[in-house]
């Protein structure tokens, strides 16, 4: 054995007693693609127990181990680290996946690889060397991110603070705005600018340089097609790959942005008709019934000025006359939520009186329900109702002296000036409301109907209530006309006319 050959088993050994305790692993080995020897580490981060389990040379390494790169691409055989150092390669921080193919659990280790050449004094190589770093911790940690980030449905990017270009972009970002994962990856913040029209864009700016957490706030994002979209964007700094980054993550508030626009273009609306209609309206809360807003005819209407109106509660403002009747509207707008023109008598600032029927309905203002009550000025055409109804029970106050004839025309006479009555059958009507109804059309009143029908009179009265709600009308000359109308009682009692 010539001096060279002891001088390098000697510089070998002594090679080997310096890295055999580290906590690097370390694999050295021959030109002749023989792997000589390696540390316990190195053992470790394999799986085994001896140097002969790493095979006896880099064509038995690359059969048991399976290498993949990060992106999970196949590693090619001549591109194994062992293979590269072999071709006298220096390099530094290949990350691999190694699998042992060999055992049934197909464990698997992440290593951090770089390569070293040893020389001799001819500057040949001498020895090849494979130091390695056990990251699977942290590269088990790093999947873990890439899979919770990728998985999140809430979009997110990632940009580098040292250059501010996107790093990563997750599918819910690519969703939300139309890109494509290369339009975003490598693109700088100034590109495609995520703070764009921020509410507060200075402070997010500044809060970004500094790698500070950037609050949440509205922002509008450029798309790809030109469009635009509104977010609210917040930013979290945090490490990546040992690199400082910020985790942009955002909410499409667009729906909600479009629907507010709708919403604010229709309450114009509605303030506009409010204000210019020409029939009282008054709005107030459901709970409270204080008046939030009138508009000008109600005010004009009712002479009111609207520092007493608005703040005020109907009931402090009064300006319904019947107290009992306000307390009815309001019960029965509470269970049913809307009511259709129901006769009210109102009272203006100066004492006068008006005839209205109210028209009413809820509506959510500022999610809080309110009670939308329209007024429709009716005391024109209650006058000449009431005069006309006057009349007909001034001439009918002894039905029986008038013929069927007259009867009709004076009922033809009335509904000239007043609405159709609703379509009611007489069979709507019990066995004894037709009793009643009967006995009034022949002049009786309701003591003489009891002691007729041997009723108490109290139950004759609720009778003859029932029957003029039933026929919608209020008053026994009402009732005749009603039945005279449709040819009842045409031919009993006093009822029988002469002509």
């Amino acid at each position: 054995m010539n001096q060279d050959v002891l001088t390098t088993e000697t510089n070998r050994r002594q090679l080997q007693q310096i890295i055999a305790g580290l906590s690097d692993g370390v694999i050295v080995l021959d030109p002749d693609q023989s792997i000589l020897w390696a540390n316990d580490a190195a053992l470790a981060m394999h799986g085994v127990a001896q140097v002969s389990d790493l095979g006896a040379d880099a064509w038995d390494y690359t059969t048991r181990f399976a290498l993949r790169y990060r992106n999970n691409h196949v590693v090619p055989g001549d591109s194994y680290p062992i293979n590269r150092v072999l071709r006298g390669e220096t390099f530094s921080d290949v990350l691999v996946e190694v699998t042992d193919t060999s055992d049934e659990q197909q464990r698997t280790w992440f290593h951090r690889v770089r390569s070293l050449v040893l020389t001799d004094r001819f500057d040949q190589p001498e020895s090849l060397v494979l130091i390695m770093d056990d990251v699977t911790e942290w590269a088990s940690a790093e999947q873990r991110f890439e899979k919770t980030f990728a998985a999140n449905p809430a979009p997110a990017v990632i940009c580098r603070l040292s250059d501010l270009r996107y790093i990563k972009v997750n599918p819910g970002f690519l969703e939300m705005t139309g890109y494509t994962r290369d339009q975003v990856i490598g693109t700088s913040t100034y590109e495609l600018d995520v703070l764009e029209q921020a509410e507060n864009k200075n402070l997010a700016k500044q809060r970004l340089l500094e790698g500070a957490t950037i609050p949440q706030m509205q922002a509008e994002l450029r798309l790809p097609d030109g469009g635009s979209k509104q977010v609210i964007v917040a930013g979290q700094p945090l490490e990546l790959n040992d690199e400082a980054c910020m985790l942009f993550s955002f909410v499409d508030i667009e729906p909600r942005y479009q629907a507010e626009m709708a919403l604010r273009q229709s309450e114009e609306r509605f303030a506009k008709a409010f204000r210019l209609s020409p029939v009282p309206i008054l709005v107030c809360g459901a709970g409270d019934q204080v008046v939030l807003d009138v508009n000008e005819a109600f005010l004009d209407t009712l002479g009111y000025p609207s520092e007493e109106v608005i703040g005020e509660s109907i009931t402090q403002i009064d300006f319904i006359e019947d107290k009992g009747a306000r307390m009815r509207l309001f019960a029965a707008l509470e269970k049913t939520g809307r009511l259709d023109r129901i006769d009210v008598r109102v009272c203006r600032k100066d004492a006068g009186l008006i005839d209205c029927a109210v028209s009413a309905d809820t509506v959510n203002i500022q999610d809080s329900p309110c009670y939308l009550l329209v007024l429709m000025d009716i005391t024109e055409r209650k006058r000449t109702e009431l005069e006309l109804v006057s009349a007909i029970e001034e001439v009918m106050k002894d039905a029986s002296w008038f013929s069927r004839t007259l009867i009709e025309k004076l009922a033809n006479a009335k509904n000239v000036n007043s609405p159709r009555l609703p379509s009611v059958s007489f069979t709507d009507l019990t066995a004894r409301e037709r009793d009643v109804l009967g006995l009034i059309c022949e002049g009786l009143a309701d003591k003489e109907i009891a002691a007729r029908l041997k009723l108490a009179p109290n139950t004759v009265r609720n009778h003859v209530a029932t029957v003029y709600s039933k026929l919608d009308v209020h008053s026994r000359s009402e009732a005749i006309v009603w039945a005279r109308e449709r040819g009842l009682f045409s031919g009993t009692g006093k009822s029988r006319g002469r002509g």
